[in-house]
């Protein structure tokens, strides 16, 4: 898959999990919080009001630290087409 198609596929499976109406488990949740921020290259630190809340992202994006922004882009994809049948 080129660079563009990667992000085309990308748009979709975020567009697609945000309309998603059924709840998620919290873990597929942050593993997608942590491969989305390193997709798009923010490393900003967790915004949540809640400290425990961003302890969890803190330590979604540290398990997921060491891979780069296109691999993220694909993991996030095949999380989506593996938990929610996204095509």
């Amino acid at each position: 898959m080129n660079d563009e198609e990667l992000h085309k596929k990308f748009n979709e499976a975020v567009a697609f999990v945000n309309s998603y109406t059924e709840p998620l488990p919290a873990d597929f949740l942050l593993r997608l919080y942590a491969y989305f921020k390193i997709a798009n290259r923010n490393y900003d630190n967790p915004g949540s009001r809640t400290p425990l809340i961003n302890a969890f992202k803190a330590n979604a994006l540290f398990q997921a630290q060491n891979i780069g922004p296109k691999e993220a882009m694909e993991k996030y994809i095949e999380l989506v087409e593996k938990e929610l049948n996204f095509r």
